[in-house]
């Protein structure tokens, strides 16, 4: 090659890598790809939808956002937990110590609580009233604050459902201590589309991926945008009825009133608490969200009945927890007889004497 030859490829050589390097520079500076930062195993990236993972998250003063995940789920281990936080701080009038901001976003993927008390903790959490379910015949239910998930038959793990959930929480620290807040994650289509991103992931790591993503195409049933103050009957629902004392705090949020899934929750509204439910009534007859029942003591003393209705079986739940327990009219069980009445013949169960059975 003469000398002319290898002095022209050395030019071209240094001009295309002087582009390539110029449009990796500008790639990093506008957070595209391969650039953004990733989160949970991958499933989630900065700018990708939500709120929360864009630049609106990092608007307080000295705000990060970082992350911090187990293992990816697998197969011979399909659990996996991750959370992605922001945290900020601004000066404290009434202290020389800043105001601390921590902001949180918790994936996991696994199965649901096995304790009594644990899985009523977690069905209050995530079939809260605010959460619409998800179309397209997926198994899940999402809100602005919390999502979650339940996998095909074929994630699971010892003859238990998989789930996946999100959830988020929000705290405040300053000189008064540290205070819960609430905290929106996005809007529900945004994290709609996060909990299928994290599901798909999950599911790609834990080997029981189905042939096409999990997708959603179709509007999310609409269910109240806020809640209103309790009164009788309660939910839209006779028969449902409790005595809320003098200067009541408790609120109702009317959910989904389908014909596969009903939700009704009431909550004690407190100062920048996080609302979680003081009574919740659920009714599903889609078979994955059933499994989520079980393992819990049935009954209508214990608040949970199946029952067959137009061929398909179907859960009806009730819990209270102790600030109205004992405070349905006449009694607790009459109150979660009367759910039970109303819905059943409104999706066509006819003759309840197949209360107890498996669905």
């Amino acid at each position: 090659m003469g000398s002319g030859r290898r002095r022209r490829t050395t030019i071209v050589a240094g001009v295309v890598a002087g582009a390539v390097l110029a449009t990796g520079i500008g790639l990093w500076a506008t957070d595209s790809w391969p650039f953004r930062d990733s989160y949970c195993w991958g499933a989630w990236e900065q700018n990708s939808g939500a709120s929360f993972l864009g630049d609106d998250a990092l608007g307080k003063s000295g705000s990060e956002r970082a992350s911090t995940e187990s293992a990816a789920p697998s197969a011979a281990h399909p659990r996996g937990t991750c959370t992605v936080y922001v945290t900020s701080e601004i000066e404290d009038d009434d202290s020389d110590e800043p105001l601390t901001f921590k902001e949180s976003v918790t994936l996991e993927y696994g199965p649901v609580p096995a304790a009594a008390k644990d899985r009523r903790d977690w069905l209050a959490h995530f079939f809260h009233g605010s959460a619409s379910p998800l179309p397209d015949g997926l198994d899940g239910l999402v809100a602005a604050d919390r999502a979650m998930l339940v996998l095909p038959s074929k994630c699971d793990k010892g003859g238990a459902a998989t789930v996946v959930t999100i959830r988020s929480e929000s705290t405040g620290d300053g000189h008064l201590g540290k205070v819960a807040m609430p905290f929106s994650i996005g809007t529900r289509p945004d994290v709609g589309r996060m909990l299928l991103d994290a599901a798909n992931t999950g599911m790609e790591k834990a080997g029981c991926a189905s042939a096409q993503p999990l997708r959603t195409s179709s509007p999310m049933v609409t269910v109240a945008e806020r809640d209103v103050r309790a009164e009788s009957p309660l939910c839209r629902i006779p028969g449902v009825t409790f005595d809320f004392g003098e200067g009541s705090r408790y609120y109702q949020q009317v959910g989904a009133v389908t014909e596969g899934l009903q939700t009704c929750s009431v909550v004690w509204k407190t100062l920048r608490m996080p609302d979680e439910p003081s009574a919740q009534y659920v009714m599903t007859n889609r078979p994955r969200m059933a499994d989520l029942f079980r393992g819990l003591p049935e009954g209508s003393a214990q608040g949970l009945v199946r029952l067959r209705c137009d061929g398909r079986p179907t859960v009806f739940y009730g819990h209270v927890e102790t600030g109205l327990k004992g405070r349905g009219r006449p009694d607790d069980r009459r109150v979660f007889d009367s759910f039970v009445d109303s819905v059943s013949k409104r999706i066509g169960c006819g003759d309840k004497s197949g209360s107890g059975e498996d669905a």
